[in-house]
């Protein structure tokens, strides 16, 4: 299966060359049939230029900010039957295509897979508590699932999707800015095939914002806004602020 990588970009020039070097190193160690594609989703800075400078590498402009906006814009834009959405500060372990592949190989009813995020920036012991995060999120996501029969669990910036499935769904909800993205297509994914999430599915990424905002603060915007979607069909944030480190 062919993989489109999709990585949004709004002002990563510290951050998008080292995305950039890990997803190129595993399409070459796996030998995969794969592009890459990054929104450059209206930066001020040098991200576009050095994006562009990689070889293989797809650049596609999306003006109007917003990451849904970004992810749709870098979804129409691929070919390959697997959308894997990486952010421009994460980098991808090695191996990471190779238990994705095989998920999706393993199981035609499987519509989406996302794992967990690894901090490679913070300490150990905020990994750990956001490990225990996402053992609360993800026995959440047990009870609602398959209980009351709602929602799904995946990790923005670190999910695959098929391509045929987001097409049945018409793309990602561009009227979500920020919070609450990951959970709203869960939520419709659901309806269509198996949604799995799990923890031998991690990615490294870049913790900038629990640094500045705290585990504790971060932790309750990212539930708060699980639970209204789910509820409400519509995050209970509006807006998002944008934190960037140059």
């Amino acid at each position: 299966m062919k993989i489109s990588f999709v990585v949004p970009a709004y002002n990563e020039e510290a951050y998008i060359d080292k995305c950039l070097l890990s997803i190129l190193a595993e399409i070459k160690n796996q030998a995969l049939d794969a592009e890459i594609i990054v929104v450059n989703n209206n930066s001020a800075d040098r991200t576009r230029e050095i994006a562009a400078s990689y070889a293989g590498v797809k650049v596609v402009d999306e003006p109007q900010k917003g990451l849904t906006k970004a992810r749709q814009a870098g979804y129409l834009a691929a070919s390959g039957e697997l959308i894997a959405n990486v952010d421009a500060d994460n980098v991808l372990p090695t191996g990471w295509t190779k238990k994705v592949l095989a998920e999706f190989t393993e199981n035609n009813n499987l519509v989406a897979l996302s794992g967990p995020y690894v901090y490679y920036d913070l300490s150990w012991l905020v990994n750990l508590e956001v490990k225990i995060f996402y053992l609360i999120a993800y026995s959440t996501y047990i009870f609602d699932r398959y209980l009351l029969g709602k929602g799904g669990m995946l990790q923005g910036g670190n999910f695959v999707i098929r391509r045929s499935v987001l097409q049945q769904i018409n793309g990602f909800n561009t009227q979500i800015s920020f919070y609450g993205e990951d959970t709203e297509i869960a939520r419709r994914l659901q309806k269509v095939g198996r949604v799995k999430f799990t923890f031998f599915l991690p990615m490294f990424s870049s913790g900038r914002r629990l640094s500045k905002e705290g585990v504790l603060v971060s932790g309750a915007k990212y539930g708060i806004n699980y639970l209204w979607i789910l509820l409400f069909k519509k995050p209970f944030s509006k807006t998002s602020t944008d934190i960037r480190y140059n």
